[in-house]
């Protein structure tokens, strides 16, 4: 399984994924989610994946060969971040197709699920779910963030916390609890965590992190985060028998 979050608010964007992929509970290995485009100057795109692995590897080389192939539309003609969406979903639909096509009758289907984030020219930061239809979403002002592979265990906490007027910082620390809380809850979803913090206008991917399971740092934010909780709820105020009611009867 996988878990991607893309924080979009006034100040740039925020990218975190895990690294662990899961094919059985005795099949699990670690493949990166996040994968940094080298495009022209006047842009930058990084992509999270989740879904079948061979497909995801099959649309991110074909974006790098059309880029190198200097393909009529690449990473590097696209005008706009929309315009690299659908073009990256055209991708999409041609290589899962290619690849349920070679499994003959399987059941099993290749499909797959991206986020595309970034900045192009003039254009402000953004990010766009691609579904695996090879449609897409973008962020709104209401929910200024896109998740992909099992987002449910940490949407609370985004929903709570993340508005466009967010820091970038604390949206950064916002996201990390929110994988915190789904590798908690769910096995398939583990470390390596990956960190990118891009900051609106800058053109550069300089503030990214890599967070083992034994990090120090992470260890220090899974600790404080527990701690913080377990402390918020036993303040929080208790029912007593004054509350109480008579059990309504037998219909």
């Amino acid at each position: 399984m996988t878990y991607c979050i893309a924080v979009s608010v006034n100040d740039g964007l925020v990218l975190t994924s895990d690294s662990r992929t899961n094919a059985g509970i005795d099949n699990v290995s670690i493949y990166g989610k996040m994968h940094v485009f080298d495009t022209l100057p006047d842009r930058k795109l990084v992509l999270l994946s989740a879904g079948n692995l061979a497909t995801t590897q099959a649309v991110i080389e074909q974006m790098r060969r059309d880029k190198h192939e200097n393909s009529p539309v690449n990473l590097n003609t696209v005008q706009y971040l929309s315009e690299a969406a659908d073009y990256l979903g055209r991708i999409s639909i041609e290589k899962q197709k290619r690849h349920n096509e070679d499994a003959g009758r399987s059941t099993y289907h290749f499909t797959a699920t991206f986020i595309l984030a970034g900045q192009l020219g003039n254009e402000p930061p953004g990010a766009y779910l691609i579904y695996p239809e090879g449609n897409s979403i973008t962020t709104s002002r209401q929910t200024p963030y896109l998740q992909i592979g099992e987002s449910k265990y940490g949407k609370p906490i985004l929903d709570r916390f993340v508005t466009m007027t967010t820091p970038l910082d604390e949206a950064g620390l916002c996201s990390l609890i929110s994988m915190d809380s789904t590798i908690r809850s769910n096995a398939s979803v583990g470390p390596p965590v990956e960190l990118l913090v891009y900051r609106k206008d800058s053109f550069s991917f300089d503030e990214y992190y890599c967070f083992e399971a034994d990090d120090e740092y992470l260890v220090l934010l899974k600790r404080s985060w527990h701690d913080e909780l377990r402390n918020a709820f036993i303040a929080l105020p208790h029912y007593n028998r004054s509350f109480a009611k008579p059990v309504p009867g037998e219909l």
